[in-house]
């Protein structure tokens, strides 16, 4: 095991939480009425939760991977939330958003080349 695996890992978790807080808020935000009900759900309040933990987790990650690399790595949670949004609502994924998902995967598969 690599002695950045540790920190690979915080990312990991940044980003799985950050996904999970963006599908939460989306929760919340379908099922409350008005702006003040979709800041009391609990499905929001959740996903500020998830949010929060996340950015810790992210925190722990830029101790020792460069920020040039695992910011743009975050981005992996534009492609999975997009998927996650036309499976769970039946948000639009055409081919126009499904070429801009695939560049934005390889583009996180070049940026990890060495």
């Amino acid at each position: 095991m690599t002695a950045l695996a540790p920190y690979y890992a915080a990312l990991l978790a940044g980003i799985l939480l950050g996904i999970a807080g963006q599908i939460l808020l989306k929760t919340g935000a379908e099922r409350s009425v008005g702006m003040v009900g979709q800041f009391l759900d609990p499905f929001t309040i959740l996903g500020f939760g998830a949010y929060s933990v996340a950015a810790i987790f992210y925190i722990i990650a830029i101790k020792k991977i460069p920020i040039s690399q695992a910011f743009p790595t975050v981005s992996i949670s534009y492609v999975v939330v997009a998927v996650l949004g036309h499976l769970l609502w039946g948000e639009t994924l055409g081919w126009p958003q499904l070429a801009g998902l695939a560049l934005i995967a390889g583009g996180i598969v070049l940026l990890h080349q060495t």
